[in-house]
């Protein structure tokens, strides 16, 4: 069954959404993720990082940026249409890294990977799928990651600690599970952070 909270009627039809599709975290993988977050936020001041929150612990497959409230039904039918071409995924969170590199870090993360490979596939389908709707240029290199946080001004010293850390990590495992359908998320940008909202779940089947 597919879920779907509609833009407010109240919205005028050159409102836009600022949108991305991911796929959800389980809280227990949640759980082990935030102890490495813990974990690293005690080697970096405060002043150093914007981290981010259990609620944003997502997998990202796309970000579309703004999109006109009038065209979320036909976008949340082609995410669908892309859905069901797909079975149900068989995910792992595991180990710590850094873009773009240790030396030089500007975002800390978790990865996320299948075993079969298919994650990689789904993602670019979804990018095709969704192509008419969005400005944001295709993934590069899709790398499957949640986000733990952005640095800003950090220290030499500072990326030597984290980088030690992660190296320790390198094989960390944080949980397994099973992905059965990917989200259309709402991001609305406040003072106190991004909130996120679900919009549609399009069920892997």
């Amino acid at each position: 069954m597919t879920a779907v909270s509609k833009p407010p009627t109240n919205m005028n039809a050159s409102e836009h959404l600022r949108l991305f599709i991911a796929i959800r975290i389980p809280d227990a993988v949640k759980d082990e993720v935030e102890i490495a977050q813990r974990e690293l936020r005690a080697l970096v001041p405060e002043r150093a990082a914007r981290w981010a929150g259990r609620e944003q612990f997502h997998l990202t497959l796309k970000f579309l940026g703004d999109v006109e409230a009038q065209r979320f039904e036909s976008l949340a039918e082609a995410v669908r249409s892309v859905a069901r071409e797909f079975a149900p995924l068989r995910l792992r969170a595991e180990g710590i890294g850094f873009f773009p590199n240790a030396q030089c870090p500007r975002v800390v993360w978790v990865g996320i990977r299948d075993a079969e490979e298919r994650l990689e596939r789904l993602q670019r389908a979804i990018e095709q799928g969704v192509r008419a709707f969005t400005r944001e240029e295709p993934e590069r290199a899709f790398a499957g990651h949640v986000t733990l946080g952005r640095f800003k001004g950090i220290r030499r010293a500072e990326a030597e600690r984290l980088a030690a850390l992660a190296a320790t990590a390198g094989g960390r495992f944080f949980g397994e599970w099973m992905a059965g359908e990917v989200q259309i998320m709402r991001s609305e940008l406040l003072p106190q952070g991004a909130r996120h909202m679900l919009m549609v779940e399009a069920p892997l089947s």
